[in-house]
């Protein structure tokens, strides 16, 4: 009998790395094209604590595949990138949720600043329950944080599920994308995306968002989200 449940317990082991095995993984035509991984579902050798060179020791953790956010601070790529394309999924776990992800940071004397596309659980956030906040805002999912609103009827999943995000950075132009859906465009030399710098909680940041190439940060507000599957393709130094 031990036996049996013995060889039960290898199979189904070695089903569950199968399924894991599945993601985080490049396909054959990703490759020719230069995408890069930067989680492989085991180790978390892309990615340190910003200002430091190692990764968390607490807050962040890989589990079943999956990179998981939970109280151990912002982390960033350890390289920088420019003109790329980055996709991920994203699940929230926690009810009225917020995370995001970062581009173009550039590491300041007070922690590290760039871009942000915008995660949350929108619908049970605490700004959206008290008004601050009304749907489709620059706070909510796919936005970009303090400057650009998304539609209100966009494709978000809710906490529990798996959502896939992309963002595209060619030059000055800039794409947030949401399961499938573009959801924002914009220039960041426009006089649009200036004045609404100058509007922003970032108008004492000289050149925000300007940069040719940062660094990708996993924003960690101590909410537990997963991510899975962050490929990027693009210029990196």
């Amino acid at each position: 009998m031990f036996r049996a449940r013995l060889i039960i317990a290898i199979i189904m082991a070695w089903f569950v790395s199968g399924l894991h095995a599945q993601h985080n993984m490049l396909t054959k035509k990703e490759r020719k094209q230069g995408w890069q991984i930067l989680f492989d579902g085991k180790n978390t050798e892309h990615w340190r604590s910003v200002k430091k060179d190692g990764f968390p020791e607490k807050g962040w953790k890989v589990e079943n595949g999956e990179l998981v956010s939970g109280g151990g601070g912002n982390i960033i790529t350890k390289k920088q990138y420019g003109d790329f394309e980055l996709v991920f999924e994203w699940k929230m776990m926690d009810e009225g949720g917020n995370s995001g992800v970062k581009y173009l940071v550039k590491e300041t004397a007070k922690g590290a600043l760039g871009i942000e596309y915008q995660m949350l659980d929108d619908e049970n956030h605490p700004w959206m329950k008290s008004g601050k906040m009304k749907p489709g805002d620059y706070h909510t999912t796919g936005a970009v944080y303090e400057l650009y609103d998304v539609p209100i009827e966009k494709p978000l999943n809710p906490i529990g599920e798996w959502n896939h995000s992309r963002i595209v950075v060619k030059g000055s132009h800039v794409e947030h994308w949401l399961n499938g859906m573009k959801l924002v465009g914009f220039d960041r030399d426009s006089d649009d995306y200036m004045a609404r710098v100058a509007k922003s909680k970032f108008k004492e940041v000289e050149g925000f968002g300007l940069h040719k190439e940062g660094h990708i940060m996993l924003t960690d507000h101590g909410s537990v989200v997963h991510f899975r599957n962050i490929k990027i393709v693009g210029r990196q130094q």
